[in-house]
């Protein structure tokens, strides 16, 4: 190492006839400051938006948790909901098939048909005010009694028009047969 250390002090006049040029070297600088990179700052460094994310990510757990114990309490409705779609299954065959034997009734006429089937659906309008409140869940057994009521309403105002006209029917035939 000495013998190199001794040759640079021997030849610094030789390493010293490059000089720096400073209006070039200036230059380089003063373009390097002009150039406009936007700088580049990840946002999960930002503190601001670390309480953002934490708080969004808080209210979906919550949300989440709140939604699966709402859906535990919904069992009762669908029970409920399960039940009125029974028991619509059941009387809606029912009516609608005692409403066909009315309307194929030869024996009655035709104001006495339309008088009863304007009487079924004013029926069917209070049915379907009973069922907008099953929607509304306002005392689900209640109103779901109140439906079986205006099924059977409407079973018992067919069977007694079905009977009467049976009734005149076998009257009719039992005087034609008297001797």
């Amino acid at each position: 190492m000495d013998n190199f250390e001794k040759h640079i002090r021997e030849n610094t006049a030789q390493f010293d006839t490059e000089k720096a040029d400073r209006s070039k070297l200036w230059a380089n600088i003063s373009a390097e400051l002009q150039k406009t990179e936007p700088k580049v700052i990840p946002l999960w460094k930002r503190p601001m938006l670390r309480i953002a994310a934490s708080i969004v990510l808080l209210l979906g757990i919550a949300s989440f948790i709140g939604l699966s114990i709402y859906d535990g309490s919904a069992t009762d409705t669908q029970y409920v909901s399960k039940e009125l779609l029974e028991i619509d299954m059941h009387y809606k065959g029912l009516v609608s098939y005692q409403v066909q034997l009315v309307q194929n009734n030869p024996n009655l006429s035709e104001t006495d048909k339309a008088e009863f089937l304007s009487f079924m659906d004013e029926l069917d309008s209070e049915y379907e005010t009973l069922r907008e409140e099953m929607r509304n869940n306002l005392d689900n057994e209640r109103v779901l009694e109140a439906i079986v009521a205006n099924y059977k309403k409407r079973i018992e105002l067919i069977e007694k028009l079905l009977r009467q006209i049976n009734d005149a029917k076998k009257s009719d035939e039992d005087y034609g047969y008297t001797l």
